[in-house]
């Protein structure tokens, strides 16, 4: 089968989504490759930030996205051995919403589906995966595809990989990467929460481990911070030794922990930060994890990918609806949203290097950097990790992409 697009994206995640969205209220006739049925999976991040419901605002899907079930947290909480430290307040950010939004992630993806899905010119293909790139003349021409009843090919005048940080079609470009390595991986697992429990994001730091707790509601979302390629390790010395040590360091879980009796309850996630050094080829663009992926310090890696589809759906526009799309314009894509991507991933080595790795290597309990100590002594500095993960350090804006003929 043949589809023809104005563009074809690959990958139906956050920034995938928002793209095709964007796009198709100017008009452009955008087909989006989804390779599974649905939505319904076990994301990693949940977080709609700060900046992203600014653009949900813009975009009239406010109350939409307010109707679902979610729950708004406005601080992050860090424990040590010598006290527990509030990291980041959102409160004191003058911004319309000033907490970070935990819903499901696949609730935030329908609600996109759904508003674009409304366009005329917008097309969702669920369970079609990419296989390759259709090439000519060195210039990437559109997709291969296996769909439910076969190969589909889309032709389009700009492919986008939207498919995260195994991207097929970054792999596929040959596009130079550069990676930055990370000390710690992280065993990802649901414990049910109580209702008396603390609210928010709660991280706590012992020695040798850290674990963060992200409340959603009636459970708490664990992620258990190992050392880089410990995952055996863990495995091996078994459940009932992940219990103790989770109980140990987080007391308030002794009760909730014992709700792990199998390993399939526990994924392990394999931490990345990377950057590709060019985030386009002729008719391609990289956007999201595709083109950086990022660590999961401070939870940004969605803010970031939803920042690069509104930037580049602004960016797009014109050139997309006068056909005189090149590679300048999408060279100018990568140079807008560079500092921002490669600001926040400084930001996240240093806290690796610095915070990370000394924690993870080390068999004393844990003290609070001088850092987080000042800012508990100077609560309005709070603001400014608030500032940085929950609206980035170049926040984009919908503003100058009136809806065109797909409204």
């Amino acid at each position: 089968m043949n589809v023809p697009a104005d563009v074809c994206i690959v990958g139906g995640g956050p920034a995938g989504m928002m793209l095709g969205l964007l796009l198709a209220r100017q008009g452009a006739g955008v087909t989006v490759l989804e390779k599974h049925k649905d939505f319904l999976r076990d994301f990693r991040g949940d977080t709609v930030h700060p900046s992203t419901l600014d653009v949900l605002d813009e975009l009239g899907l406010g109350p939409a996205a307010a109707a679902v079930p979610h729950r708004d947290v406005s601080e992050l909480r860090t424990t040590f051995s010598d006290g527990t430290y509030r990291v980041a307040d959102f409160g004191r950010l003058r911004v319309g919403h000033p907490y970070i939004r935990f819903m499901p992630q696949s609730d935030f993806l329908d609600l996109l589906a759904d508003a674009a899905g409304a366009l005329p010119t917008f097309r969702l293909l669920r369970s079609h995966e990419a296989v390759g790139l259709i090439e000519s003349g060195g210039v990437v021409r559109g997709v291969r595809a296996q769909g439910p009843e076969g190969p589909v090919e889309v032709r389009a005048a700009l492919t986008v990989a939207a498919d995260g940080r195994n991207s097929i079609l970054r792999r596929h470009s040959g596009l130079p990467s550069r990676n930055y390595g990370a000390p710690m991986d992280v065993l990802w697992f649901r414990l049910r929460r109580s209702p008396d429990a603390a609210e928010g994001l709660d991280m706590h730091f012992g020695a040798g481990r850290v674990i963060l707790g992200i409340d959603r509601g009636d459970y708490w979302q664990v992620a258990y911070v190992i050392a880089k390629g410990g995952d055996a390790k863990v495995r091996a010395a078994g459940l009932a030794d992940l219990r103790r040590q989770v109980a140990a360091l987080v007391p308030g879980l002794a009760a909730e922990v014992e709700q792990l009796q199998d390993w399939d309850q526990v994924r392990t996630l394999t931490v990345r930060l990377d950057r590709l050094r060019r985030w386009h080829a002729p008719g391609l663009l990289c956007i999201g994890d595709a083109a950086h992926a990022m660590s999961p310090i401070g939870g940004v890696g969605i803010n970031l990918a939803i920042q690069d589809a509104v930037c580049a759906a602004r960016m797009l526009a014109r050139p997309l609806r006068n056909q005189t799309l090149n590679s300048r314009t999408l060279a100018s894509i990568q140079r807008r949203r560079w500092f921002p991507t490669a600001g926040t991933q400084l930001l996240q080595r240093v806290a690796q290097r610095f915070l990370v790795s000394p924690m993870l290597a080390s068999s004393k309990p844990s003290k609070a950097p001088p850092p987080l100590r000042l800012l508990a002594r100077h609560p309005r500095l709070q603001a400014l990790p608030a500032r940085i993960i929950g609206v980035g350090l170049l926040p984009e804006k919908v503003q100058g992409l009136t809806p065109g003929r797909g409204a």
